[in-house]
């Protein structure tokens, strides 16, 4: 398909529409909008079959999904967390009501360093958000060796990591719940969705009375909830687009094989790809640190294609520690972040989704060969 007004760093995957109208014509038929109707609990039962999953909620979108995760778990007081991350994930656990505590990412993977998590823990803090950056797994292990050690919960930001697998298990399936995005930049979407995924029944239970007001029967409304539903409508896209999830992650995987070979010739395009051993990626982005043996910097880097209409993205820049709702606590002081800091200002992800053509993708690289 053509691409005549640019290239974006990511163009959202669609199912065939006269798919869709099949399951929505079973909307209409039952009259069922939202509140867990019969949409949203067969894509429920799909999505934990198909990734090997005990249980997920399904919710409106990953933000609501992590604030719902810190309320089912009761989390207050300090929480440590990765400053290299959407601000989604620190605006969660504010509007949570607990506050964040910014530590280090580790150098390779750019997810959180359980180094610097175990140098932060104090008698204050009560658990771990850590994201999977881009799809990449965290030190899982090490961050749940502190965990352990100090009886807190480790919560996964999983929004990337759809259709990524670690040791033959969905990386969905650690910590004591990740959360997951289904918005329209993902590998899997629903429009706008998410979901919680958790092994333990009664969190699953507490999660779904929180997305739904707290609401447990006609008559009972023991917690403070939100509405955080997933409606039947999202749900319906969800079921439309599960087919195709994949073959989708296959061709990304092509693309992302392509974009290896060519930085092969080119100095100081470093791309971002830990691969731990049995991992089996989702190729969700693809990330590049610009280095200083490139003729460019990494913003001059990003204006070049832009005026050449390609739309690559800094991301994550600038970090969350340096927004002005977090900058000035006292975990976000720049030297006490150095990695993050110096990622933060060279790092470029390069257009990549399923239908991304081999000829706008040459073009690509025919710009980073020769800036």
């Amino acid at each position: 398909m053509a691409q005549p007004n640019g290239v974006y760093i990511t163009r959202p995957a669609l199912p065939p529409l006269d798919e869709v109208i099949v399951h929505l014509e079973r909307i209409w038929e039952t009259h069922k909008l939202t509140n867990n109707g019969p949409m949203a609990q067969a894509l429920e039962a799909q999505l934990c079959d198909s990734l090997g999953l005990t249980h997920l909620s399904l919710t409106s979108n990953c933000t609501l999904g992590l604030i719902a995760t810190l309320r089912a778990l009761d989390i207050r007081g300090e929480v440590i967390t990765t400053p290299f991350s959407f601000v989604a994930t620190s605006n969660a656990i504010v509007m949570a009501g607990a506050t964040p505590v910014f530590a280090d990412i580790d150098p390779i993977s750019l997810n959180l360093s359980p180094r610097t998590v175990a140098e932060s823990i104090t008698e204050c803090t009560s658990a771990i958000v850590a994201v999977h950056s881009y799809g990449h797994p965290c030190d899982i292990e090490g961050l749940q060796a502190i965990a352990d050690e100090h009886g807190i919960p480790l919560i996964f930001d999983a929004a990337h990591c759809f259709g990524a697998r670690l040791h033959d298990r969905s990386l969905l399936d650690f910590g004591t719940c990740s959360v997951v995005s289904f918005h329209a930049t993902k590998v899997f979407n629903t429009f706008e969705g998410g979901a919680v995924i958790t092994r333990d029944p009664e969190i699953k239970n507490t999660v779904d009375r929180l997305i739904n007001h707290g609401i447990d029967d006609e008559f009972n409304t023991p917690d403070i909830g939100l509405n955080a539903k997933m409606s039947e409508f999202h749900a319906a896209i969800g079921l439309a687009q599960l087919p195709y999830v994949a073959d989708d992650i296959a061709r990304r995987g092509a693309l992302v094989a392509r974009y290896l070979e060519a930085l092969k010739e080119i100095q100081g395009l470093c791309p971002v790809r830990p691969m731990p051993e049995h991992l089996v990626p989702n190729n969700y982005m693809f990330p590049i640190v610009v280095d200083a043996a490139y003729p460019l910097s990494r913003d001059e880097l990003f204006e070049r294609l832009k005026r050449e209409g390609i739309f690559a993205r800094m991301y994550f820049f600038p970090l969350i520690s340096d927004l002005p709702s977090f900058r000035d606590m006292p975990s976000a002081a720049r030297d006490m972040l150095p990695v993050a800091v110096h990622t933060a200002n060279r790092i470029l992800c390069l257009p990549l989704f399923p239908d991304l053509e081999t000829k706008a993708q040459d073009r690509i690289i025919d710009l980073l060969r020769a800036p």
